[in-house]
């Protein structure tokens, strides 16, 4: 099984959910598939969604509910079900 990588298009505040008091969007173990959103990135108190671009299950988040991320920084990692 192939593990792929997905990473922030942009820098800013990734965010795991859509408001504090709301669950997260998905959590490690999840199925997921292209589009599913894993969180949001937030600029300047604009808010970007960050969505799978496979299918498969989430193995593992890299970084933490409103750390700042760069750019090209990855952000989760999905294994394969094939």
């Amino acid at each position: 099984m192939a593990e792929h990588t997905i990473t922030s298009p942009l820098p800013g505040i990734f965010y795991r959910r859509p408001s504090p008091e709301a669950d997260p969007f998905v959590q490690e173990g999840d199925k997921i598939t292209p589009g599913t959103v894993i969180g949001l990135v937030g600029v300047m108190k604009t808010f970007h969604h960050i969505t799978a671009n496979v299918t498969g299950t989430l193995v593992r988040f890299l970084v933490e509910n409103e750390e700042a991320i760069r750019p090209g920084q990855p952000i989760a990692v999905v294994r394969d079900e094939a």
